[in-house]
């Protein structure tokens, strides 16, 4: 039998029929807050980012976890990052600007982007980002211009390992093709301009082969293609191990994909080297989960169970098809009696969370809870059919805050002139 509990996060549990999230009776987090609301177990967000930390340096001392806050760029979750030691990964300037206001230290920010402006390139050199990812030659062309003289700004190339691998076509990025970086071929002259310039320190390569890879071999296969390209200082392996949404997938363990990983690089790389890992959904999707009410149950072709939320809040299903799970969240144990349809609010057929799934009889009123939502939901959350995007609560041994407020009608309007 399918027990929730394994895909909720880390501490949860029920009392007299209710699900608790670290602590927290979600119908007292659903009183205070609202919902739709994405509520996060803190202490397994913490635990998860140290997990990571201990397990990467045990392997590999020259090490660090830069985290990929494009996956939940909550100035919240970064600041838990920081605190447990972690640097961070952003992909723009709004990712950027969090990281800062997160306290993080700037030389152990990474900056990408296959397309970054001028701009972004000069708040990054201005403000001490300690490595900017270069995706193309314009990368270059800003970056100096932007490098006051007497000064370098560390980078490193980004290259397409010509790795193919089994994730969705959306979030797959290592195969030859791709939109990020170049190919060893183009990366090669590249490389030797940078090496001539008085402004740029080149200080190594970075490889990433997608998104939601459960197979850790497909990330460990991008190691060799770096250490083809010669002997550098960094090595920046990226990130892409997939996070377990459903009761049938099983993704490997921090543990098993550090062992491939570190594994490849010990056969490749040279032993003084400094590695970067930059995982996102797999540090922090399990220690979400998003509470929704039930607003309509039609019972008619097919059994429909509205929500007061959807794809306003969580567009992994129509970019993709992402599968989720869910439970009626205050009628916990009871037997699932109807296969039911879970769907959103929005004005698009699309707008279907779940496609089937065996729940009690649902009735208006009740809470809806889907597990692992901690990642590309918050980021990805929009106005459509204004819609206001819900708030984050970090839940904490049975204490509750708001971490980002939910948006007001009011906030609709304020970009109006």
């Amino acid at each position: 039998m399918n027990d929730p509990l394994t895909l909720l996060p880390a501490g949860s549990d029920v009392a007299d029929g209710v699900l608790r999230i670290s602590g927290c009776r979600v119908d007292d987090l659903a009183r205070e807050f609202g919902t739709p609301a994405i509520v996060v177990a803190e202490p397994a967000l913490r635990a998860r980012a140290r997990e990571y930390r201990e397990e990467l340096v045990r392997r590999w001392p020259r090490a660090r976890v830069v985290f990929a806050s494009k996956s939940f760029p909550a100035t919240a979750v970064q600041c838990v990052m920081v605190e447990e030691g972690l640097g961070l990964d952003v992909a723009g300037g709004g990712e950027l600007r969090s990281a800062m206001k997160a306290g993080v230290d700037p030389a152990l920010v990474v900056l990408h982007g296959n397309a970054k402006t001028t701009e972004e390139i000069e708040y990054a050199v201005a403000h001490g980002v300690g490595l900017i990812v270069v995706d193309n030659e314009d990368d270059v062309d800003r970056i100096e211009a932007a490098v006051p003289a007497g000064s370098r700004q560390g980078v490193l190339v980004r290259i397409v390992p010509g790795v193919e691998s089994s994730t969705h076509p959306h979030v797959a990025t290592g195969q030859v093709g791709s939109k990020f970086g170049l190919t060893p071929e183009a990366a090669q002259p590249l490389i030797e301009r940078l090496r001539r310039s008085d402004r740029i320190d080149l200080r190594g390569v970075h490889a990433h082969v997608g998104s939601q890879i459960l197979d850790p071999a497909e990330l460990a296969a991008a190691v060799e293609p770096l250490a083809a390209m010669g002997e550098f200082e960094v090595y920046d392996l990226g990130g892409g191990l997939g996070a377990r949404y459903t009761y049938s997938e099983h993704p490997a363990s921090v543990s098993d994909y550090l062992d491939a990983l570190i594994g490849a690089a010990r056969a490749h790389l040279p032993a003084s080297a400094e590695l970067i890992i930059e995982p996102g959904r797999s540090m922090v999707n399990a220690a979400a989960t998003t509470l929704y009410t039930v607003t309509t149950v039609k019972r008619d072709a097919r059994n429909f169970v509205a929500i007061d939320g959807g794809m306003g809040d969580n567009l992994e299903v129509a970019l993709f098809g992402q599968r989720y799970e869910a439970v009626l969240a205050e009628r916990m144990g009871e037997e699932a009696t109807e296969d039911a349809v879970v769907v959103g609010r929005h004005c698009e057929s699309g707008d279907v969370l779940i496609d089937g799934i065996a729940l009690p009889s649902a009735r208006v009123g009740d809470l809806l809870a889907v597990p692992a939502t901690g990642a590309y939901t918050h980021t990805m959350a929009n106005n459509y059919n204004g819609y206001r995007r819900p708030p984050v609560v970090f839940a904490d041994h049975g204490s509750a805050r708001a971490v980002v407020r939910r948006e007001t009608w009011d906030d609709l309007f304020v970009r109006d002139l």
